[in-house]
């Protein structure tokens, strides 16, 4: 394992980019594998070798700028899917509004009928059933 240390001092290793590269190649390597294109298998180790690259790489801030950079472009993806799962838990206390003014998100108790809501950022009021 002492091997292992020495080999990996000063590398880059894992992040969330290489492990997509990673979980990416393995179903492309079982397409390439059931159809037989050598084309398909060199392109489903393709991920393999940029994840592997990447791992070993000593380019420490070439390579953590790649992952910011990959970062921010799914970033809208993980907010939508925190939201999404927040409104999901939330859907049997609170139902969700948005103000027809500034269309900021606000969340109301559920069972409480008719309502008016005060949106907290434009202060605009309207009624809305619960």
């Amino acid at each position: 394992m002492n091997w292992l240390k020495k080999l990996m001092a000063g590398r880059y290793g894992c992040d969330q980019l290489s492990m997509l590269l990673l979980v990416l190649s393995f179903p492309l390597i079982v397409a390439a594998e059931f159809s037989g294109r050598i084309q398909i298998t060199y392109l489903s180790f393709a991920p393999l070798g940029v994840c592997i690259y990447r791992t070993l790489s000593k380019q420490i801030e070439k390579r953590r700028l790649e992952n910011y950079k990959f970062m921010m472009l799914l970033s809208p993806v993980y907010s939508y899917f925190n939201e999404k799962r927040r409104d999901f838990k939330d859907f049997q206390n609170y139902k969700y509004f948005r103000c027809p003014n500034c269309k900021q998100k606000l969340r109301v108790p559920r069972g409480k009928g008719k309502v008016a809501i005060t949106c907290f950022k434009c202060h605009t009021e309207f009624t809305k059933k619960t």
